[in-house]
C-alpha cells in the first residue's frame, strides 16, 4: 500500500500487523523438499528483497525483518484451507493474506492480495544467528537501526537529492541514553523530512508517546477525508448543477451522467470498498459497482457512452489490483500496465530485483468500454492512484491525461517495526512504464496541463480540467 490517506494497507509483510514476538530460535528448515518428496512451503526463506526471512512450519507463516544490525520479529499468519493444485498455500492474519507458492526446491515465491507481483524466496537453511540474540531497544539502538533500515532499503537518495550517510553525521551525536522519546521523534522525524516522500512514516503508539510523522511534497495538497469532502462538494455544485454523485463501494466511486452521452466516473480511493474488509470482499464489492456503472446500455449502440471522464485528482491510494480491476473494464485487448522490481542490495542502492511486468486483462463476461477516456489527475493523486493513472495512459485506446502531476509516490509502503516498538514506512520499490521510465519524485506528468483546485481556481467558480476534459471528448465525436 500514504496525510489522511490509507497507503499501507497492502505493503510490506509489516506493514499491515503489528504480529507477537516468535520467542526462541526455531527450529532448523524442513528439507524433505530436497529430497524429491512434494514441494513444500516448510522452512526457512531469504526474501529478494525487502530484508525479510519468512519461516513456515505446521502451517504457521512467521517472519523476521533484517539489517546488517538487527532482527525484528514481524507476523504470524495461519494457513487458510489447503494446499492449492501447484502447492501454493494461503496464509492469513487480521485480513491479510499471503500466499507462498513452492516454484523449486530452492525457491518460491510469495504473493500479498491487493499488491500487484510476486516477491522471490530463496531457501536458507536456518534462521540467521542474529534473530535468536537479544535486540537493544534504548534511542541508541533505536536511532541505528532506523538509520540502517533505510541505508538498506530506501531506493530513491539519488533522485530525492538526500545524502543518507551526511544525514547521520549530522544527527548521531544528537542521541544519546538519555534522549528522550519526543526528542528522539523529533531527530527521525528531521531525518526523512527533505525525502519528501509521503510514503515514508514514523508513527509512534506507545505508553510513553503517541505521534505520527509524514511529509507531503511541497505544493501539494495531502487527500484527506475533509479534502475530499470540500471537492466533492464543488463538483457536485459547479460541475454536476448541483447533482450528487451516485454512491458506491462505501462513497469510494460515484457516477452521473454529463449531457452529450458522456460519463462521469470519480474515484476517491482503492481501498475499504466493502464494510467487511479484505481484499476479496473490496473485490467483490467493487465488480458489483462496476456492473451497475459499465452497463451494456453504455457501452453499445445508440446510448453508449461518446466519452468517460474519471477523475482521480483527490485520490487516497490503496489497492493496485483493485486499480488493475478497474482498468480490465476499459480495454477489450490486453495490455502491460507498468512494471516493478524492489531494490535488492543492501549495499547498492541501484541494484534491483528483475523487471515485473504487469498486465491488464480485459474482465471476462461483463461489458467493457473501450471508447475515449480523459482521466484528471492531480498532486493529491497518490500511490495507488498513481500506477492506476500508468495503467490507463497505456491503454490501447484513446487516453488523454488532464490536470497536474501525481505525487510521485509509486512504491508499495514497506513497513517495517523500530526496537521501541515504533512503526516506520519506506519506499523500495520501483514502478517504470513498459518502456523503463520511472515517475517517483516528478510524478505521472499530463498530457495536457491545466491549474487544479487552486485558490484562484476556487475563488473563480472555475474547474479548468473538468470542462478541458469534456471539450477534449466532445471533438473526438
Amino acid at each position: 500500500m500514504a496525510a489522511g490517506t490509507v497507503l499501507a494497507l497492502v505493503g510490506s509483510l509489516g506493514a499491515a500487523v503489528a504480529a507477537p514476538a516468535v520467542g526462541q530460535r526455531s527450529a532448523p528448515a524442513d528439507t524433505t523438499s530436497n529430497r524429491g518428496a512434494a514441494l513444500t512451503p516448510n522452512g526457512f526463506w531469504r526474501m529478494d528483497g525487502y530484508g525479510m526471512i519468512v519461516g513456515v512450519r505446521d502451517g504457521v507463516l512467521r517472519a523476521w525483518e533484517t539489517t546488517a544490525i538487527s532482527c525484528q520479529s514481524s507476523l504470524t499468519a495461519q494457513q487458510q484451507g489447503t494446499p492449492g493444485a501447484n502447492g501454493s498455500v494461503r496464509y492469513g492474519t487480521d485480513g491479510l493474506i499471503l500466499t507462498v507458492r513452492p516454484k523449486a526446491a530452492q525457491h518460491a515465491t510469495l504473493s500479498i492480495d491487493g499488491s500487484v507481483g510476486t516477491r522471490g524466496l530463496r531457501r536458507i537453511t536456518a534462521l540467521p544467528a542474529l534473530c535468536g540474540q537479544p535486540q537493544q531497544s534504548g534511542p541508541v539502538a533505536t536511532f541505528d537501526v532506523f538509520w540502517q533500515t533505510f541505508k538498506e532499503n530506501y531506493a530513491f537518495f539519488d533522485r530525492r537529492g538526500v545524502d543518507w550517510d551526511a544525514v547521520r553525521t549530522q544527527y548521531r551525536p544528537k542521541v544519546h541514553a538519555g534522549t528522550t522519546p519526543n526528542e528522539l521523534f523529533d531527530i527521525l522525524s528531521a531525518m526523512t523530512a527533505p525525502l519528501q516522500d509521503a510514503h515514508v512514516s514514523l508513527a509512534a503508539d506507545t505508553p510513553e508517546l503517541t505521534r505520527e510523522s509524514r511529509t507531503i511534497k511541497d505544493g501539494t495538497v495531502g487527500p484527506t477525508q475533509e479534502y475530499d469532502d470540500q471537492i466533492r462538494a464543488f463538483i457536485e455544485r459547479r460541475d454536476l448543477g448541483g447533482t450528487p454523485l451516485q454512491d458506491y463501494a462505501q462513497g469510494a466511486i460515484g457516477y452521473a451522467d454529463l449531457p452529450g452521452g458522456i460519463g462521469y466516473l470519480r474515484i476517491n480511493r482503492f481501498v475499504a470498498y466493502s464494510p467487511d474488509g479484505g481484499y476479496d470482499n473490496d473485490s467483490a464489492e467493487l465488480d458489483r459497482a462496476l456492473d451497475q456503472i459499465i452497463t451494456q446500455a453504455r457501452t453499445t449502440g445508440r446510448t453508449a457512452w461518446r466519452g468517460l471522464i474519471v477523475d482521480v485528482r483527490v485520490n487516497a491510494g490503496g489497492s493496485d489490483g483493485l486499480g488493475q480491476q478497474i482498468a480490465a473494464r476499459l480495454t477489450d485487448r490486453a495490455y502491460t500496465a507498468y512494471a516493478k522490481q524492489a531494490r535488492n542490495d543492501p549495499q547498492d542502492d541501484t541494484r534491483f530485483t528483475p523487471r515485473q511486468k504487469l498486465r491488464v486483462v480485459p474482465a471476462a463476461g461483463s461489458p467493457r468500454y473501450t471508447g475515449p477516456v480523459a482521466l484528471l489527475i492531480s498532486g493529491s493523486t497518490v500511490s495507488a492512484g498513481e500506477t492506476f493513472t500508468m495503467a490507463l495512459a497505456e491503454r490501447p485506446s484513446a487516453t488523454t491525461l488532464i490536470g497536474e502531476n501525481t505525487q510521485g509516490i509509486l512504491s508499495d509502503v514497506h513497513g517495517r517495526t523500530l526496537p521501541n516498538g515504533w512503526q516506520l514506512g519506506l519506499s523500495n520499490e520501483k514502478y517504470t512504464t513498459p518502456g523503463g521510465v520511472s515517475y517517483e519524485g516528478p510524478g505521472v506528468s499530463p498530457d495536457l496541463r491545466t491549474p487544479v483546485f487552486t485558490d484562484e481556481e476556487l475563488a473563480a467558480d472555475r474547474d479548468a480540467a473538468f470542462d478541458l476534459a469534456k471539450a477534449v471528448l466532445t471533438r473526438r465525436r
